[in-house]
């Protein structure tokens, strides 16, 4: 099994930044992508950035440009982080960590962490 924790989220006003953090733990050497997701209020969970363990990353067009997602330089501590810039009311919404392994199927979640941008 794997364990995800995520932190970093809260209030913030429109135009401001957050870092959010997610630690991995358990059997994470099984792990080859991690990613971060969100589901706004009555919107379905939608993928924001993606990481593999080579570092190739991934994003939805939403956030391009202002996101970005990165990975501890100890690739084995399975930490990723989401910098997020310039933000908008419409990134309000629970963001969730999102740990996967890929050749057998497996997939783990965090509990998600809130974050809310005002206008």
């Amino acid at each position: 099994q794997v364990q995800l924790v995520e932190s970093g989220g809260g209030l913030v006003q429109a135009g401001g930044s957050l870092r959010l953090s997610c630690a991995a733990s358990g059997r994470i050497f099984s792990i080859n992508v991690m990613g971060w997701y969100r589901q706004a209020p009555e919107k379905q969970r939608e993928l924001v950035a993606g990481i593999t363990n080579g570092g190739t990353t991934n994003y939805t067009d939403s956030v391009k440009g202002r996101f970005t997602i990165s990975r501890d330089r100890d690739n084995a501590k399975k930490t990723v982080y989401l910098q997020m810039n310039s933000l908008k009311p419409e990134d309000t919404g629970v963001y969730y960590c999102n740990a996967r392994n890929t050749i057998y199927g497996r997939e783990y979640w965090g509990k998600g962490t809130l974050v809310t941008v005002s206008s």
